[in-house]
């Protein structure tokens, strides 16, 4: 396995988008979630998904990590048409998923939580469960990838459950960082943290954007929405009612979009 350190700053293929969505429908029983959504993430760019709750965002999401399949509709990466009919699928393409619960394993330190699952060990003809396990190299990869983002922790080596909210926060985020060749999508990124802790994290966002990641933000925080995103695709009962660039002029339509105002 390629480690952390090794893996190429990605860059986006001229103008195609590194993630495009069409005609993406998906029911529970007799409840529509997604009435036939479309939408585009470019590298680069920080993409805001929007809506009340109930509107799909997290079905949404959750189909383009694997949890759900849709049930219609086509998904492309890089212009190439892909399936994603399992997280593995999702993680193989280059897409990671940051949820609201994190997904961190308290106990363990920063490293073990980036490598879970994908330890590098080695030789690769020796058996699985004789392979040593590299684990300086794990701890300098992690260290490399939290100093290209320019994330501060008190100590690389303290379990995650000592760590703040917003630290807690970075480091998952740094994870999906680390893996995601593509696209970074985050569910409610500062959501019960502190001023200055989301602060940090919306610095980090604009990090990825700068290193050419498409990132997908689902959030109810309007501020942060208007401070990072480049555009807006705003949701409403499973539809898409619009697509905006969140400027101070468009703040009244966005929100007007959310609450059904403006339908």
């Amino acid at each position: 396995m390629t480690s952390l350190a090794e893996l190429p700053v990605p860059r986006g293929p001229g103008d195609v988008p590194a993630l495009r969505l069409v005609g993406a429908y998906k029911r529970f029983g007799a409840v529509t979630a997604l009435d036939g959504i479309s939408l585009e993430a470019h590298h680069g760019e920080v993409l805001a998904l929007l809506g009340d709750n109930g509107a799909g965002k997290s079905t949404l999401i959750k189909c383009l990590s694997g949890v759900h399949r849709l049930d219609s509709g086509s998904i492309e990466m890089d212009g190439v048409s892909v399936s994603i009919h399992a997280p593995a699928d999702a993680r193989a393409l280059g897409v990671e998923t940051v949820y609201q619960d994190l997904a961190l394993f308290d106990n363990l330190r920063p490293t073990d939580n980036f490598y879970a699952g994908r330890e590098l060990a080695g030789p690769r003809w020796v058996p699985r469960s004789l392979r040593l396990i590299r684990r300086k190299q794990m701890t300098d990869s992690t260290r490399d990838v939290l100093e290209r983002l320019r994330v501060a922790l008190p100590d690389i080596n303290a379990p995650v459950g000592l760590m703040s909210g917003g630290q807690r926060q970075a480091v998952a985020v740094s994870r999906a960082a680390a893996f995601a060749s593509k696209v970074v999508i985050l569910d409610e990124p500062t959501a019960a943290l502190g001023v200055r802790e989301s602060r940090r994290v919306l610095d980090l966002i604009l990090r990825l954007r700068s290193d050419g990641r498409a990132v997908i933000v689902v959030s109810h925080a309007m501020d942060h929405v208007m401070e990072v995103a480049d555009r807006a695709v705003i949701l409403r009962r499973g539809r898409k009612v619009g697509e905006l660039i969140p400027t101070a002029e468009t703040y009244t339509e966005i929100v007007s979009l959310i609450v059904g105002g403006a339908e």
